[in-house]
């Protein structure tokens, strides 16, 4: 990719303690951008990794000019991650994309109708009719996810299906707008961004995507679940403070 091109697709990966699995996340992506047939980059966001998930990514980024690694300053939270990936990315479109693929890449394709269509933001949704869900979370975590959605329309934001799906994108501009905004560095940034959106007029298109679920996952139903109430309501003051509205420094 030359150094004057811009590209249409940045694809963000938070990673912590990744290194049984960024390295076959990265082939496929690279596989996949490779036939694309526009310029991308990859950028992952190494969130204190104290495992040989870095070493992995320089390798890959080593044979590959679309990979790059961010390392951030210690472990500071998936949305710390994100946020620091989205505003070091070039993209035109940046994508969000956990480290275990649970999304395919290609399900970025239901995006672009939708960008063109003048989506400011677009977000994967696991419980849209038409999602195609090939393997299933255990019952209690497909449970915890219905009610924590439940508790974001009561005390957040309406309108959305699945508001957590490591599965998003953002034009550069509401990228900008969204992310220099952005608070909580924990679970809860998925609806903050929303809500940040919302706030300022963007327009969010949700579209069904697959869904392979990783049994890897890290989320404990219990205490992140409380640690998830906790954060809406930061939300919900952040907002009354009017933090979300003050100028940017």
């Amino acid at each position: 990719m030359s150094e004057k091109t811009i590209p249409r697709l940045s694809v963000i990966i938070p990673a912590y303690n990744e290194e049984k699995r960024i390295g076959e996340s990265l082939d496929k992506l690279e596989a996949y951008l490779a036939g694309a047939g526009y310029a991308a980059e990859i950028i992952v966001v190494d969130d204190g990794s104290a495992d040989g998930t870095a070493g992995i990514v320089r390798e890959k980024a080593a044979a590959s000019s679309r990979i790059s690694l961010l390392a951030n300053p210690g472990n500071r939270g998936k949305g710390y991650a994100v946020r620091n990936g989205m505003l070091n990315a070039t993209g035109q479109v940046r994508l969000f994309f956990d480290a275990d693929g649970s999304t395919p890449i290609d399900q970025v394709e239901k995006f672009w109708p939708l960008f063109e269509q003048g989506a400011a933001v677009c977000i994967g949704s696991r419980a849209h009719p038409a999602a195609d869900i090939v393997v299933h979370q255990p019952w209690y975590r497909e449970t915890m996810g219905r009610t924590f959605n439940l508790m974001v329309r009561l005390l957040a934001l309406r309108g959305f299906t699945d508001t957590q799906c490591g599965f998003k994108a953002f034009t550069a501009e509401a990228a900008e707008i969204i992310f220099r905004r952005q608070r909580l560095n924990r679970f809860g940034f998925d609806v903050e961004l929303l809500y940040i959106a919302r706030l300022y007029g963007l327009s969010i298109a949700e579209a069904p995507v697959q869904w392979i679920n990783s049994p890897a996952s890290r989320v404990n139903p219990i205490s992140d679940a409380s640690r998830m109430f906790l954060e809406l309501l930061q939300i919900r003051l952040n907002a009354l403070r009017g933090l979300y509205r003050k100028p940017l420094p």
